[in-house]
């Protein structure tokens, strides 16, 4: 049986995109993103979660984030989770990561200073984008969930 390895997020940029461009032409974009889920707790107070999360953009969609993503955007991505090893002072250590595939810029051009020129979205390709309508909070009203 096949497995399905899918991961949909919606936050904030915890720092602007770092990103490196290989010998081979490649470029690959890492940030942080944060999203945030609040509840109430046994007494009525409001709680927030917030997790981190490690994002990895590789090529076009780097170049993109490299142009237009600021530290406090709010973005949609859809990638992949993968867990990679590395060994630091003879430890071994592990990193999840959000491998993108596609991804759509949600904040307006004026929610972030020093943003000129925001696109409304962008994609490595294949995948559609969410698509603000009105009156839904700026999601589609055909999402898979």
């Amino acid at each position: 049986m096949a497995g399905v390895n899918k991961v949909i997020l919606i936050g904030n940029l915890g720092k602007d995109p770092e990103v490196r461009h290989l010998e081979g032409g490649a470029s690959v974009a890492n940030f942080t993103m944060a999203t945030t889920e609040s509840y109430k707790d046994k007494t009525g107070a409001r709680v927030d979660q917030t997790e981190w999360h490690n994002i990895v953009m590789w090529r076009g969609l780097a170049d993109v984030a490299e142009k237009y993503l600021k530290k406090g955007m709010t973005i949609y991505v859809e990638g992949k989770l993968r867990t990679r090893m590395y060994e630091k002072e003879g430890q071994k250590h592990y990193r999840s990561e959000i491998m993108a595939d596609n991804m759509t810029i949600l904040s307006r051009k004026d929610d972030v200073r020093g943003n000129e020129g925001t696109p409304s979205s962008s994609s490595s390709g294949g995948s559609s984008d969410i698509s603000q309508t009105p009156g839904n909070g700026g999601v589609a009203d055909d999402l898979p969930f």
